[in-house]
């Protein structure tokens, strides 16, 4: 048997496979595979893809061949031991006389979490559990939210200043772009690590306000390949979406979705022609779009995964509608003292007794001058 170092080493070797998946393998979560053979050396690895079919365990035996029996796998996420679009990897495993499976989580998914295990178990495959779990559930984390309550798990981001500002007054913006007359909020290295966040989210979901004052594309610019085009949805109870906004003319293959209460008929056929989504749902008791409704209608699309870089008043609903699942925060060192936006305000209706709001597991993040904090609201993995 390896000893402690070389199960480390290997297990994260697995990691590092499944995160590549990432992007590529929604609705599925993302998996990563490494077999090391009875002479304490790799013999096969495997990544999972959406569109690549087969399973990561299943990729790895491929190219270990003979070499797999008396080994070892090494993987972030238990087996499956059931039928989906390709036949159970347990069965491959046992098939393959695997010795030994190594596995940092078991699945989320109440359906079928421990069969895996127990069907290794029962044709003598020895298993392990819980090798750098941490980091596996984090990986797995939006799979887990969708899988165990048909909604994706939602990140809230937000960038501002020390003391609070997500954007400043009109006195200090360019008045063409209305970009801040000094530069952005945050640096460079943030903004590059939030297309990174955007990656890794099926979905981003801001309120029409946002369209309205600044006109963006809200669009993955990571340069990193992904499976479906970045779901941009919009909160727009009475659809005041401009025809010309950028986001509208970008719009391609379904990738604008506008949720409203209310569509006016002649603007919903222009939009409709422009390649544009809408759904009508009923409103809150604010008069607003209802964000569980939304939630659920997202989970019915496979969207297992959403950023929301909405204003205050989005910010604010989301998080008091219970909604939010983690927080990424970025800060500047920045003070403005002046007026300007915000990162939540709380709607009167939606006020209720979430607040003051508890972070759990919160990390602190550095990027070149600027900091950031991630912590979550509540846990994907609990009902």
């Amino acid at each position: 048997m390896p000893d402690r170092a070389a199960e480390q080493q290997f297990t994260q070797q697995a990691l590092d496979l499944a995160w590549q998946g990432v992007g590529l393998t929604s609705p599925n979560p993302c998996v990563g595979a490494v077999i090391v053979g009875v002479e304490g050396t790799v013999v096969g690895t495997g990544t999972h893809t959406y569109d690549g079919v087969k399973h990561a365990e299943v990729l790895a035996l491929e190219q270990a061949g003979e070499n797999a029996r008396g080994g070892t796998l090494y993987i972030n996420l238990e087996p499956c031991s059931h039928q989906g679009r390709t036949p159970p990897c347990a069965d491959a495993l046992i098939a393959a006389r695997v010795r030994r499976v190594v596995a940092s989580i078991a699945d989320p998914n109440p359906a079928v979490a421990g069969r895996g295990f127990e069907k290794l178990r029962a044709a003598g495959v020895e298993v392990e559990i819980g090798a750098i779990a941490e980091q596996a559930r984090r990986l797995t984390e939006s799979f887990a939210r969708y899988i165990r309550h048909g909604v994706p798990f939602v990140t809230l981001k937000s960038a501002m200043t020390l003391d609070a500002k997500i954007a400043l007054p009109a006195t200090l913006q360019d008045a063409s772009t209305g970009t801040p007359r000094g530069g952005w909020i945050t640096g460079a290295a943030a903004r590059a690590h939030v297309q990174q966040l955007r990656h890794a989210n099926d979905a981003l979901m801001v309120g029409v306000g946002t369209v309205l004052a600044d006109d963006p594309l809200l669009t993955d610019r990571s340069g990193l390949a992904r499976r479906r085009p970045l779901l941009r949805a919009i909160l727009d109870s009475h659809l005041r979406i401009p025809l010309d906004s950028r986001i509208v003319r970008s719009a391609r293959e379904g990738d604008l979705l506008v949720f409203c209460t209310e569509a006016p008929k002649e603007k919903a056929i222009r939009l409709e022609q422009l390649g544009v989504r809408m759904e009508t749902l009923t409103a809150d008791s604010g008069g607003q779009v209802d964000l569980h409704q939304v939630m659920r209608r997202l989970g019915q699309l496979q969207v297992t995964s959403l950023i929301i870089e909405g204003g205050s008043k989005v910010n604010g609903a989301a998080l008091a509608g219970g909604i939010v699942d983690k927080v990424f925060l970025y800060y500047a060192p920045t003070i403005l003292g002046e007026s300007g936006a915000v990162p939540f305000t709380r709607r009167g209706d939606l006020i209720g007794s979430r607040f003051p709001m508890k972070i759990k597991s919160v990390r602190l993040h550095r990027f070149e001058e600027d900091i950031a904090v991630e912590g979550y609201i509540q846990d994907p993995y609990e009902d």
